[in-house]
């Protein structure tokens, strides 16, 4: 490496900036070890927490009491201390990320960003050429056709990388997450005629998502969904949407989920019964199997008041749902809509038994609905809210749908909204539940905290909390909401433009027009793990979440704000749109509070019985991509009975 003066930075005018031609410095020097102790001793006063400053706003910046040859030797040319990049757990090596205090002993992270003047990127005229900067407006109007000429970054080398095994094994949320590193919040993602937009960056999703939410639709989600869920809450028009939501809303009033705490410790039990003689005898269980099992028991109960009774067999109405689960996660997932192809259905195997499933599912949904609309008994939302369900034979959302006086829905539209609530309410509790079982297995310390809070909290032998309950057991609910950050579900949310859009500039510091018909994939994954929005990001940590953070480094970002949550779990409100585990806006998940208080119960009941253990190495834990994360070959656990 080649070291060179560059002008004096504001903040100091008596000592070099030192830079470096290359990613890593070399080793340093005697005099290069002296020179960083010198500038340490200057920056932070002895100790007392001066920044270093960083060029980019995506820069982590570093205080330091004491210097070290190590901060030499891993300082960048951005002046952001990081570790050297390697591969990940996950098969895919990523840019160097900034190091927290566990990493180097005497640094403490300073997640302020500092922003020095830098650039203005003029846009893509192509792929990997920039605008130039004479005759800047005729180059652009002509890069504007292009799918790429928005003003965003457009990723370079997409095919190469997509060439590479370690890459194309990875789910795609995380070769997303390296392009985020080096493109920044807002970049153009595209191989061939289809391009999309990938959004990283709170300020544009609440823009997207809030501030002017009427300007995007569910796009390809609704395109791909279709066959599946129809016109249900989450792929549907704005239209039916708007007309459908407040009645789907108000099913889940509070003395419905008070109601459904009895129910989730009812299936809960279950699944700990299953497997206490597991644990009684030492043996260990493919928990992501039996928790996918418990939540479809419940949800069959919940919705439909049908018993699936998944724990205990897999009956072919269960392999079909199952199947036409993964079917779901393939479409959401695959590049081709192969199966709109005349024909598909009928040649194409896995087509072919999809085909069969969602007859054999919409079959027996049609029953259950004609059934309920024969008895129909037309009631006002007040008196459902004052009922007593401990006395309500049938308290599903269907019969509440059936029944609530003024909405006249079809018998297709029932279907659509219960698929819906089939497919989202299963998947997204069971995945949350299986990764906060990962994360509490391999912090042991953070799973005795949980343990002890609800041994505290809840009164019932066996774990089972009551609403009251819930609302206390702070932390057992900030363990799930850390595992949601940490493990998104879904990791990608999906937006396409209705007409052209100009973003706010947010931390890419430039404004970026968005054209009619842009698809965008809203990065969870990289909002939920940015070192931009998040303090040791990587690291389990539920009580981040009453701990205030913010980034003056991301224009117009709020940060975090724990005196701004209200409800069981952060959401977007408290954290300005870095945090979305239930979406954000308008369109946030109907069934945020209900999926929160199943797992909460869930959680409570396995930590009362159970001390958790993982019963294989953490790195055999892979990831995959489907509307979930899912694990590829399970999750080994060994259970010891409490």
């Amino acid at each position: 490496c080649t070291y060179r003066h560059r002008s004096r930075p504001p903040w100091c005018q008596s000592l070099p900036q030192l830079t470096s031609t290359s990613t890593h410095i070399a080793p340093p020097t005697a005099s290069c070890r002296r020179w960083m102790s010198a500038a340490a001793t200057m920056l932070c006063g002895g100790g007392s927490g001066g920044s270093v400053v960083g060029a980019r706003p995506r820069s982590t910046a570093v205080t330091a009491s004491t210097a070290s040859s190590s901060v030499a030797r891993s300082l960048t040319r951005h002046t952001a201390v990081t570790q050297p990049q390697k591969t990940s757990r996950f098969g895919l090596a990523g840019p160097p990320r900034p190091i927290t205090v566990r990493e180097v002993r005497g640094l403490s992270v300073r997640t302020r960003a500092v922003e020095e003047p830098k650039p203005t990127y003029r846009g893509a005229l192509f792929p990997g050429v920039e605008v130039p900067a004479v005759g800047t407006d005729t180059w652009r109007a002509i890069s504007s056709i292009f799918p790429w000429g928005n003003g965003a970054p457009v990723t370079e080398g997409v095919l190469g990388d997509l060439l590479r095994e370690e890459v194309r094994a990875a789910p795609l949320f995380v070769p997303l997450y390296n392009y985020y590193r080096q493109y920044g919040g807002v970049y153009n993602l595209g191989a061939g005629p289809k391009w999309f937009v990938v959004v990283s960056d709170p300020v544009v999703v609440r823009y997207m998502f809030k501030d002017n939410a009427d300007a995007f639709s569910k796009g390809i989600l609704t395109d791909i969904m279709a066959p599946i869920m129809g016109d249900g809450l989450i792929p549907a028009p704005k239209e039916i949407w708007a007309k459908r939501r407040p009645t789907v809303g108000a099913a889940f009033h509070g003395a419905w989920l008070k109601h459904m705490v009895k129910q989730f410790g009812v299936s809960a039990t279950a699944l700990a019964d299953k497997l206490e003689p597991a644990a009684a005898a030492g043996g260990t269980v493919e928990i992501e199997a039996e928790l996918y099992a418990m939540a479809l028991d419940v949800i069959g109960k919940a919705v439909f008041n049908y018993e699936f009774g998944a724990l205990e067999q897999e009956t072919p109405l269960i392999k079909a749902v199952y199947r036409v689960l993964r079917e779901s996660e393939h479409r959401s997932t695959f590049p081709l809509q192969y199966w709109n192809i005349p024909g598909a259905m009928e040649v194409v195997p896995r087509q072919k038994q999809f085909k069969e499933d969602i007859t054999a599912i919409n079959d027996e949904l049609s029953a259950l609905i004609q059934s309920a609309m024969a008895s129909r008994d037309e009631t006002d939302l007040e008196e459902m809210e004052a009922r007593d369900y401990a006395n309500v034979e049938d308290a599903s959302l269907l019969r509440f749908l059936v029944d609530i006086r003024g909405d006249e829905a079809t018998g297709e539209q029932l279907r659509d909204d219960l698929m819906t609530m089939l497919i989202a309410g299963h998947e997204t509790t069971a995945a949350v539940l299986t990764w906060t079982m990962y994360l509490l297995a391999t912090n042991p310390e953070e799973a005795r905290l949980a343990a002890a809070e609800v041994d505290a909290v809840v009164a019932d032998p066996g774990g089972v909390p009551t609403m009251e309950e819930i609302r206390k057991l702070k932390r057992t609910r900030l363990v799930l909401a850390e595992a949601m950050r940490l493990y998104p579900a879904p990791p990608i949310l999906i937006r396409r433009a209705l007409e052209d859009v100009t973003l706010p500039r947010g931390g890419m510091g430039r404004e970026i027009t968005l054209k009619k018909g842009t698809d965008c994939f809203i990065a969870v994954w990289n909002l939920h793990r940015s070192p931009d929005l998040w303090e040791s990001p990587e690291t389990f940590d539920p009580m981040r979440f009453t701990r205030a953070f913010s980034n003056p480094g991301v224009e117009g970002w709020a940060g975090l704000q724990p005196d701004l949550v209200t409800g069981l779990y952060p959401n977007e409100q408290s954290t300005d749109f870095a945090y979305v585990p239930f979406g954000g806006g308008q369109r946030r998940c109907a069934g945020d509070m209900f999926a929160m208080m199943e797992a909460t119960v869930a959680l409570s009941v396995l930590l009362k019985r159970f001390t958790i253990e993982l019963a294989c190495a953490p790195a055999e834990v892979q990831m995959i991509t489907g509307a979930t994360i899912h694990t590829k070959t399970g999750m080994p656990v060994k259970l010891t009975k409490r």
